[in-house]
């Protein structure tokens, strides 16, 4: 039986999702977009994790996007099976309930950098380089490279990647921004953990409201986090239950202010 491409674990109130494709430094390819997002589906509804760390197995966290599995697409196929479906697993990840951890022990380029920037923190250990290096090949960053790095970056911070392809490291990608926090080499998971633990100490729903009043802020989300705020406000109070109960008996529903 063939090893799984990405999976999740838990640790108490941590939930790990690990790319396992080391021999090509986690590169992804369709099947790896599909694993990742069975895997993100089975954090979001797991019960009791409240934070979400994203690792890659081997030296590299995740080297972007594998060109053999895109380069001999057709024109419409890479826009839809590899663009546009990229970016739906990319938003699962940026629109987890959980706050979430980019693990970064390894490279992060392209894609790389791209699915990083779709978690909510990025932990770097200090030999990591991060860029966008897509137009170098004569591609351009297509999982939002140039639009979610832009509102978590700075639109300059991705000039200079994406046009005039420069790689940071860690040391520099801290103070421009991209990553938050920089430790020594074979200590990144243990620091992603203890802030997750830290983060996990906080009241979940508080957390969760917070991060989606954020998303609404930073134009990650818009419409459906709005009305997941409201319905889950609406869902605490007696409203719901009232309403329910008079549907299923057939009668008026009485509501009380509280």
């Amino acid at each position: 039986m063939a090893e799984p491409l990405v999976t999740f674990e838990t640790d108490g109130a941590i939930g790990i999702v690990t790319l396992r494709r080391p021999e090509k430094f986690n590169a992804l390819d369709i099947p790896m977009l599909r694993a990742l997002e069975v895997a993100l589906d089975d954090a979001e509804a797991a019960d009791g994790i409240r934070v979400v760390l994203l690792c890659g197995e081997g030296k590299g966290f995740c080297a972007g996007g594998d060109v053999e599995a895109w380069a001999a697409m057709s024109a419409a196929d890479f826009q839809v099976q590899w663009v546009r479906y990229g970016h739906r697993v990319f938003d699962r990840l940026a629109r987890l309930r959980q706050p979430t951890i980019a693990v970064l022990s390894g490279h992060a380029l392209g894609g790389g950098l791209e699915l990083a920037a779709a978690c909510d923190f990025r932990v770097a250990e200090a030999q990591v380089k991060l860029g966008f290096p897509e137009t170098s090949i004569g591609v351009v960053p297509g999982w939002s490279g140039t639009q979610r790095a832009v509102r978590r970056f700075g639109a300059q911070t991705v000039r200079r990647m994406a046009l005039g392809g420069e790689v940071f490291l860690a040391s520099e990608a801290l103070a421009l921004g991209v990553v938050d926090r920089v430790v020594e080499a074979g200590k990144g998971y243990a620091e992603a953990k203890a802030w997750g633990k830290k983060i996990a100490e906080r009241g979940p729903l508080a957390t969760e409201a917070a991060k989606l009043m954020i998303a609404i802020a930073e134009g990650e989300e818009n419409a459906a986090a709005t009305e997941a705020l409201a319905s889950g406000f609406i869902a605490l109070t007696g409203d719901l239950k009232a309403g329910v109960d008079a549907f299923k008996t057939k009668q008026k529903p009485a509501f009380s202010r509280f």
